[in-house]
């Protein structure tokens, strides 16, 4: 998977950040596309109990993220 056009981020369901109590620290742009490639694999299969989860998580990540393209 090289690229995330396909997804949608008005899906993501973002926590308002006033909401959060704590947020995790930023990841280098090339350590954030590994957890990413994982989400999508769980998404897409899609028969997994946290297959609809990783996609929710995947859609938030890749529309904070740049492409690897």
């Amino acid at each position: 998977m090289d690229d995330y056009e396909h997804l949608d981020p008005d899906e993501a369901g973002f926590v308002p950040v006033e909401h959060t109590a704590e947020r995790l620290a930023l990841l280098m742009l090339e350590e954030a596309h590994d957890p990413l490639r994982l989400l999508l694999v769980i998404a897409q299969d899609g028969e997994g109990p946290l297959s609809r989860e990783a996609g929710r998580l995947a859609k938030e990540i890749a529309a904070r993220i740049p492409s690897e393209n």
